[in-house]
């Protein structure tokens, strides 16, 4: 997914508040999202796409508190009710991405699932039982260590 394709997908989703923002605000949410996670676009893994998309609305809502804020009216209390809304929306998108980085800490950290356990050297030297040929070290002379992506 580009940086433009993106934008499309948040406009497509937001649908109705596309018109309280600009393209701006897509692009600041965007760059946001991706500190967030430590990604940058383009991306090509659902996992990830997911993710940048969720942390971009929750900016583009932030944005939109943001400017209701600013707008508030006493005698108007409906204002308060958006403001309520988008608070509460922007604490639901925050949990569920702290619940998502404990959940799948190896994705956001960009690390193998197998790199997440302890890994062990065996000492000494490891040979084939049936040929005898030692294999302790692999082709570039490095010590084999386990698990890998391939056990």
């Amino acid at each position: 997914m580009t940086r433009n394709e993106l934008i499309v997908q948040l406009q497509q989703e937001l649908k109705g508040l596309t018109s309280s923002l600009e393209y701006i605000d897509y692009e600041n949410a965007i760059d946001a999202s991706e500190r967030d996670c430590g990604w940058s676009l383009p991306q090509s893994t659902n996992f990830k796409e997911k993710w940048l998309i969720e942390r971009a609305k929750r900016h583009l809502f932030f944005f939109l508190m943001s400017e209701s804020a600013a707008k508030f009216r006493f005698k108007n209390i409906h204002l308060q009710h958006r403001f309520d809304h988008y608070t509460k929306v922007i604490e639901m998108l925050d949990k569920s991405f702290a619940e998502a980085q404990n959940e799948f800490a190896f994705e956001f950290a960009d690390v193998s699932a197998y790199a997440i356990a302890g890994t062990k050297m065996d000492a000494g030297f490891s040979y084939e039982p049936q040929t005898g040929r030692e294999t302790t070290y692999d082709s570039n002379n490095q010590t084999v260590i386990t698990p890998n992506e391939n056990s």
